[in-house]
């Protein structure tokens, strides 16, 4: 298997991180590197704001709801979901915008920003850096807008920290590929036992790092997902231009 492959099977999270700094030519790689990703249309509807600043990551820790690993990273990066850049285009070409009006742009924006994180990670690890994703920017998306003054037409969709590793992470097991790869059709027949199965597995190894009382696989989830947890992202998201009513 080549060396990209490997990388990308090694993935951990990392939350603790040295002080060393990142040079800037490894971080603009990094940046290049996610900003080669395909986009839909090639309208490239998505931009990062590089956040190293201590007193800013300070902020945006808080915002998440306490996640001291963002301070603590040498480099954020905030990937946002970027309408208001084509906006410009629009106008410059006498047309009215309406696709952030519609549901579709959401999904775009998602997307996209999925994609280019995704390189980012993957650039990153390669260069000997640990990573760790923040959905929680999303916690309370009108602070993050206006603390890194995001024009209309733009929203927070996730952040990820980056840093040198100051200690190793294990390496979460995931569930059965079979779960995961269906082959010309979903199947479903086994997923029960499969998950059965993998809450076995994640149970010991919650253990093994320290974390038992998050249970398994199937409680720690559906402890979560049995609420909207970030209920302000549909009323900021409005409030931006997003009505999601097309």
């Amino acid at each position: 298997m080549n060396k990209t492959i490997e990388t990308i099977k090694n993935h951990r999270s990392i939350r603790d991180y040295k002080s060393k700094k990142i040079d800037e030519a490894i971080l603009n790689e990094i940046i290049i590197a996610a900003q080669s990703m395909p986009s839909s249309i090639n309208g490239q509807q998505l931009s990062i704001v590089v956040i190293q600043d201590k007193k800013t990551k300070t902020l945006i820790a808080e915002h998440a709801g306490g996640q001291p690993w963002i301070a603590k990273a040498p480099v954020f990066l905030l990937f946002i979901t970027d309408f208001f850049k084509t906006n410009l285009a629009a106008i410059k070409n006498g047309v009215t915008q309406k696709i952030h009006e519609s549901i579709e742009s959401t999904l775009v924006g998602a997307v996209d920003v999925g994609l280019s994180m995704g390189a980012a990670i993957i650039a990153a690890e390669s260069l000997g850096l640990g990573i760790v994703p923040i959905g929680g920017i999303r916690r309370d998306p009108q602070a993050m807008i206006d603390l890194l003054k995001l024009p209309e037409m733009t929203f927070p969709v996730a952040g990820l920290s980056i840093g040198y590793p100051n200690s190793p992470s294990d390496k979460k097991p995931r569930l059965p590929l079979n779960t995961f790869r269906h082959d010309e059709s979903y199947h479903k027949e086994n997923l029960e036992s499969d998950i059965d199965n993998y809450d076995v597995l994640m149970s010991s190894y919650l253990k093994t790092i320290g974390r038992s009382q998050e249970g398994n696989w199937s409680s720690r989830t559906s402890s979560v997902y049995k609420k909207v947890y970030f209920p302000n992202v549909l009323p900021v998201m409005i409030k931006q231009g997003f009505d999601n009513n097309k």
